[in-house]
């Protein structure tokens, strides 16, 4: 008798152990704040080992912690631009993030539109810009949206510095612009591209991509600037 007791509470045991972090997934992805991480190759997290524990919305989830539900939709290689070689507003993450329904965005995008083939000038980039932000403005999630200033382009200090064909000069151009747009529609801008500015050391993997301490650092912008509007 008292072996069956045994028994049966030994495998009540394993039976939580097994289903208690099913359970709180499903309780977190219920009501937890849902958080949507939407840009390019840097919040994919390309070039960085371990990108799912590694990259910025990784190190954002951790930073915010269970109430919060944080979603990378980076999609490497694209544009904000409707219109540029590879455009998110095709990729499959951009129905993603809006089907995600989240309560908040941190939206950056704009290194590969700086690529010569891809720029056209800044009244293009902002009016495809005014375009997303009022698509994810009119989702029934009513998200808060965070705009965000592409990093800083480091591709002059390094040999590899023609194989993405990012302009540095036309980074600093559209990080400009991204902030006016801010102001003028009352949106906050998380100036990644400042906070980076002084930091090569984070790109040397290709002058392009931050390592894990470059994504940790903006990850901390984030949740910082995040943290000061709450």
């Amino acid at each position: 008798m008292k072996r069956n007791v045994k028994r049966s509470f030994l495998l009540f045991i394993i039976f939580l152990i097994i289903v208690s972090p099913i359970l709180l997934l499903n309780l977190q992805k219920t009501y937890a704040v849902r958080v949507a991480c939407v840009g390019d190759s840097i919040t994919y997290g390309a070039k960085i080992e371990d990108k799912f524990l590694n990259s910025y919305p990784a190190q954002l989830q951790q930073l915010l912690g269970g109430r919060y539900l944080v979603e990378n939709f980076g999609a490497s290689g694209h544009t904000l631009q409707k219109d540029a070689n590879f455009s998110y507003w095709n990729h499959p993450n951009f129905k993603k993030s809006s089907d995600f329904q989240p309560d908040v965005i941190f939206l950056m995008l704009g290194t590969n539109d700086t690529k010569p083939y891809n720029w056209t000038g800044t009244e293009n980039f902002l009016s495809d810009l005014e375009a997303l932000v009022s698509h994810y403005q009119n989702l029934d999630s009513n998200p808060e949206i965070y705009l965000m200033t592409p990093a800083t382009v480091f591709t002059g200090y390094f040999k590899l510095k023609d194989h993405y064909k990012m302009q540095a000069d036309v980074a600093d151009i559209l990080s400009n612009a991204i902030l006016s747009f801010g102001k003028e529609h009352n949106l906050p801008v998380i100036d990644i591209h400042e906070a980076t500015r002084n930091h090569p050391e984070y790109f040397l993997l290709d002058g392009v991509h931050p390592d894990s301490a470059g994504a940790s650092a903006i990850a901390r912008e984030v949740y910082q600037t995040f943290c000061r509007q709450h």
